[in-house]
């Protein structure tokens, strides 16, 4: 009997310690990985990676976004930065508070070396924001940006796009409550709020006609919020933008991995290859 209890606890024990000596190794890898491009690229690297957007908790889903505890780590990190060392900023995030991704925004822009933002595979809304202060933003060929239009609300009543709340109230309505009236009036403030903004960093690569109309098209509320800015969307906008991705950055995006039990909804096998003698894309 005592044999099974040990057995048992000892089952238990590494049920409990894997998972945990897996988290070190994984932040192990990153780390050396990280400083191998600080090395080849004589930077700093900080990554912003909310890769997690779906995980639970005892059932209720939680999302991770853009928080001021993201924008005081990312703070710290470039006040550790000498000020003409280049920053290389991987970015992967669906957005999240304005007051936190302009903080970072602001933070990078005032950095004396360069900047460079690196898009894996998507930066929406406060990331979309966040890449407009950079010097560069190196983007995958499928990977995208998204507007900063601001959004209005709350978990429990939903959020509603300030430019949409505008247009609603153009309508006659002799019912309306202040409530909604107050609303109209936060979504026109929130709007110009965030096209000074991102005029203001644009400024330094634009000139103002061109930083005006840039800003204009990303606060407007032109496109729905999750409308993706492709890369060859954002080369003909005038935005600083490269396809020149590191190899390396794809390797780190490996090491964070999505926490979540269940199967994957993709599977393939994880080499590339095409079979022996048949023709590529484009070859006959």
């Amino acid at each position: 009997m005592n044999n099974i209890l040990n057995i048992l606890w000892i089952i238990i024990l590494i049920q409990i310690f894997i998972p945990l000596l897996m988290k070190r190794f994984l932040a192990a890898k990153r780390l050396k990985i990280m400083r191998d491009i600080e090395k080849k690229r004589e930077s700093r690297v900080v990554t912003m990676i909310h890769r997690q957007e779906t995980m639970n908790f005892l059932g209720f889903p939680i999302a991770r976004y853009i928080d001021i505890e993201d924008s005081e780590h990312l703070l710290r990190a470039i006040r550790m930065t000498p000020i003409d060392m280049p920053i290389d900023l991987v970015l992967h995030t669906p957005g999240g508070l304005v007051l936190a991704s302009e903080q970072i925004a602001w933070a990078l822009k005032r950095h004396q070396g360069k900047v460079t933002v690196f898009v894996p595979h998507y930066a929406m809304s406060g990331g979309t924001l966040i890449a407009l202060a950079a010097d560069e933003i190196v983007m995958d060929p499928d990977a995208v940006l998204g507007p900063v239009d601001p959004q209005l609300g709350s978990p429990q009543t939903g959020y509603y796009p300030a430019a949409s709340i505008l247009k609603a109230l153009e309508q006659p309505n002799p019912n309306r409550d202040d409530h909604i009236l107050i609303q109209g009036d936060i979504a026109k403030k929130a709007i110009a709020q965030v096209y000074q903004t991102i005029y203001r960093l644009l400024l330094e690569h634009q000139t103002p006609e061109k930083a005006s109309e840039l800003a204009k098209m990303f606060s407007e509320g032109r496109w729905t919020h999750d409308y993706p800015i492709d890369f060859e969307e954002a080369k003909a906008m005038g935005l600083p933008v490269s396809e020149q991705m590191p190899e390396e950055i794809y390797q780190l995006m490996e090491l964070f991995p999505q926490a979540k039990p269940q199967r994957p909804g993709v599977e393939f096998i994880p080499i590339p290859y095409r079979t022996p003698g048949a023709p590529g894309k484009g070859e006959k």
